[in-house]
């Protein structure tokens, strides 16, 4: 039997995904719409910009007061 023309192999996990999918054809559109709201946002790169000027080094031990 030469190993080209072995029956194809699914782990159980693609099984489940799989069957998931079938039994929700919407998953991967709610799937999306819940990734656009948390993550695919539109960046203003003046305002990082700003935002990065304007950070201020943390001093080594926050607790301790500043000796000058």
């Amino acid at each position: 039997m030469s190993i080209f023309n072995r029956p194809h192999y699914t782990s159980d996990v693609t099984n489940f995904i799989e069957e998931l999918k079938a039994k929700k054809p919407t998953l991967e559109a709610e799937q999306r719409a819940g990734r656009a709201l948390l993550w695919d946002k539109n960046v203003d790169r003046g305002l990082a910009v700003e935002y990065a000027e304007g950070h201020t080094p943390q001093q080594p031990y926050v607790y301790q007061t500043q000796v000058k």
